[in-house]
């Protein structure tokens, strides 16, 4: 049993005063707000794909009233950093009547591929969110590739070299480093600054037309060695290297940069509020550089967007460094991308997780403009609080011992099962009910039995009665062991007329009850018990090595009984195991006649305790 999928998030045609209403306030909605009250973005016209400002002048007023991107570099599996990224911008989008693009930002060749691109975008649907809208003008889909724009890219850079705004250096990497000084120390000109556009339009076409080596020279805006941020002293905007695209094939032997590249395809795009993460803050003064300089020369359209910045996702007992999820998977570390202790998405999809419980868990941390580390428990709440309304129960046996209930064929009659109940679910009655069988030999968890018992421990042991949940009392009368001392079952009394749901059940009053399931028509599964990955909150804090913080019991595998109920479960169906937590069955190996069950989280937050 899974929830209804949510509906798609953007809404371009949609009201959205209502939904403005009931979300909680935070600093970008409150940029967004005071933009629509003013009319920032009230004159900019849509020309219904992206395109320079002759494109856009001869298209329609904008049906969107903001207009945010979710642009993903596909070199590897999205995170639960990115799942943030993807419910802060679509819902963003949907909440203020506007669109949000899916862009791939595919201007590195090296290291992109389109496995991760088709999990992208498995990714951003799962979670509920599409680029596909709907606008007075039409249908539209707005899904983009950044290497689309490499032709317009390389018109704006011989733009800048004709206005004397960029040129080409032929200096080392070493050189550069060092001519760009440091905080306390402005930078050296380039040899190569002072050449005419018309050389550096030569130059820079030779680089082009494969005319000189991999690293042998960049092309570098100009604008100010002496600036006090870094980023401005004239960085490198376009780099040579031969390297087949995913997308483009070989057409190219140059590349832009990112921080080049990533403005022009906001501006392309007609983005409103362009949201990223504060490691980009000190890039800002050159995004609205180079913006500046192309609507100047009348590239791209007025006015252009903005970025803003916010704290990315700091998740304790959690790496979101693609380097390093990568270095776990292929040092074989764990299974793969989709192993369920990783903190992808499609790991934690496969661990038991829920488009709504990471939009939960994204709302509930909030947007703030300053670093912190958000608890792991804040994760696992949003799961509880999503599956708990939703999630069928069931029993399971983890870790099962035989129990025998010697009296039974006298009391209840040789060889007989009789038929106990439960509901589906405690608080939706009209779900009806689920069945099974008790009869002389149940499972139970092997912890539910003591000889000599602890303080306080009021389950199985000699002369102590429980209840068997939804069936009947019962007293234990001792256990066997094997030769090692080990028991290897228990033995107890039935107690008669004590059946839960009869006018006697409460003629005996026990404090403990026990979960269980019958042998008789129980059902054999693999479980899968699931922990943090790493046994520190910072695995990798202090330049520590993460490799040796990983948490040698993350990881479980246990042969257990569970309801016939359960013989039903489809993958990816989510269940509450009575006493035990929250499973999935395992989207990836549960089949029928074998069953698959991972722990998606416990009833309750027991780490560290």
């Amino acid at each position: 049993m899974t929830s209804p999928a949510p509906s798609k998030a953007n809404a371009a045609a949609s009201g959205p005063a209502d939904k403005e209403a009931h979300k909680p306030s935070n600093f970008l909605r409150q940029i967004i707000e005071k933009d629509l009250a003013e009319g920032t973005y009230g004159s900019r016209r849509w020309g219904g794909s992206p395109g320079d400002a002759a494109h856009h002048a001869a298209g329609q007023p904008d049906p969107a009233r903001v207009r945010l991107r979710f642009p993903p570099e596909p070199n590897g599996y999205l995170h639960v950093g990115h799942a943030k990224s993807i419910c802060l911008n679509f819902g963003l989008a949907r909440d203020y009547g506007g669109v949000c693009h899916l862009r791939f930002d595919d201007t590195n060749p090296e290291k992109e591929d389109t496995e991760y691109v088709n999990s992208i975008k498995d990714a951003v649907q799962w979670l509920g969110f599409g680029w596909d809208n709907k606008s007075p003008a039409g249908h539209e889909s707005n899904l983009y590739q950044a290497s689309d724009y490499f032709d317009f890219m390389y018109r704006a850079a011989e733009y800048l070299i004709e206005a004397g705004h960029a040129y080409v250096d032929e200096q080392t990497v070493e050189q550069m480093r060092i001519s760009r000084g440091d905080f306390a120390h402005p930078g050296t000109d380039s040899p190569f600054r002072s050449r005419t556009p018309e050389q550096n339009l030569a130059r820079f076409r030779e680089m082009r037309d494969g005319l000189h080596e991999d690293g042998s020279m960049v092309l570098r805006a100009k604008i100010d060695m002496a600036s006090p941020n870094i980023n401005l002293r004239d960085p490198a905007i376009y780099r040579i290297r031969r390297a087949h695209h995913h997308h483009t094939g070989d057409k190219w032997c140059i590349y832009p940069m990112y921080t080049f590249a990533h403005p022009i395809e906001d501006a392309l795009e007609q983005i409103t509020h362009s949201l990223c993460t504060l490691e980009f803050e000190d890039q800002r003064p050159f995004y609205d550089w180079l913006l500046d300089r192309l609507c100047e020369g009348g590239l791209v359209a007025t006015p252009h967007p903005h970025q803003y910045e916010f704290a990315r996702l700091n998740l304790t007992y959690v790496l979101t460094s693609k380097r390093k999820l990568a270095q776990l998977v292929y040092d074989h570390k764990v299974s793969g991308w989709d192993d369920p202790r990783m903190p992808t998405i499609v790991g934690l999809r496969r661990r038991g997780y829920t488009p709504e419980a990471l939009q939960l868990f994204a709302e509930r941390i909030g947007v703030t403009k300053s670093d912190s580390w958000i608890d792991y428990s804040t994760l696992e709440g949003a799961l509880r609080d999503t599956l708990d309304p939703i999630a069928p129960r069931a029993m399971a046996v983890l870790d099962p011992i035989k129990l025998v209930l010697t009296n039974w064929d006298a009391v209840m009659g040789a060889g007989k099962l009789d038929d106990c109940s439960a509901p589906v679910h405690p608080h939706h009655p009209e779900l009806g009910k689920r069945s099974f069988k008790i009869g002389k030999e149940v499972w139970i968890e092997r912890t539910d039995f003591e000889e000599t018992p602890p303080k306080g421990f009021f389950r199985l042991f000699p002369g102590n009665k429980v209840r068997l949940k939804y069936g009947h009392v019962i007293e234990c009368t001792g256990c066997s062991k094997d030769a090692n001392g080990n028991v290897t079952e228990v033995q107890a009394t039935l107690i008669p007329d004590t059946k839960s749901g009869t006018p006697g059940s409460d003629a005996v009053k026990v404090k403990g009850v026990i979960t269980w399931v019958g042998v008789n028509d129980a059902v054999q599964a693999e479980v899968r018990l699931y922990e943090r990955l790493f046994v520190e909150a910072h695995p990798d804090a202090g330049g520590k090595d993460f490799i040796e913080n990983l948490n040698p019991n993350s990881l479980k595998v246990l042969q257990a009984v569970v309801e016939p109920s359960l013989a039903a479960a489809k993958a990816d169906d989510k269940f509450q195991f009575e006493r035990h937590g929250y499973f999935a069955a395992d989207r990836v190996d549960h089949a029928a006649g074998r069953p698959v069950f991972n722990l998606a989280v416990g009833l309750k937050d027991s780490w560290g305790k």
